[in-house]
């Protein structure tokens, strides 16, 4: 039989950093909350949680790196919400911190969550950050948190 190996999500005495975005701060600050109650919920403490607020999706990646890069963290999580309007903003931005946050992962070997909503709409949005309903702040965390567990078990 094949070796599987799985994280799990058990926060121990891991760090974790998070990178929010202020821009459409209602819904980021949803995911936000979703994101630290997971954290807390699975045995994260409080001193172990750092957040950086950026201004907008943009500036995730640039900041998830140096955070990603300073050694205190085990894995960060990336939360925003990039909604479209009326001009092609929305795809420049939502591939420019898509493509970004993955390069980061790559180049530093940390794990880094993708909890950043692309939407149609800001209903959708709120929708998608809702901890009742979707809550894919607290998703982001979930998958921090399965990520450090993997790759412990992975060495």
């Amino acid at each position: 039989m094949a070796k599987i190996h799985e994280g799990d999500l058990k926060g121990g005495r891991h760090r974790f950093g998070v990178v929010v975005s202020k821009f459409n701060g209602t819904v980021t600050e949803e995911l936000l909350e979703g994101a630290l109650a997971v954290l807390k919920e699975h045995g994260v403490r409080e001193e172990d949680i750092e957040i950086a607020k950026v201004p907008g999706a943009f500036e995730i990646p640039l900041t998830a790196k140096r955070l990603a890069q300073s050694g205190a963290f085990h894995a960060v999580i990336c939360l925003g919400a990039v909604i479209r309007g009326e001009t092609p903003h929305f795809e420049y931005i939502s591939q420019a911190v898509s493509q970004g946050i993955a390069q980061v992962m790559l180049e530093t070997g940390i794990p880094i969550s993708f909890g950043v909503l692309t939407t149609g709409t800001v209903p959708q949005a709120v929708h998608r950050a809702d901890r009742k309903r979707y809550d894919r702040g607290g998703d982001a965390a979930k998958t921090a948190l399965e990520m450090v567990g993997l790759l412990k078990n992975l060495k």
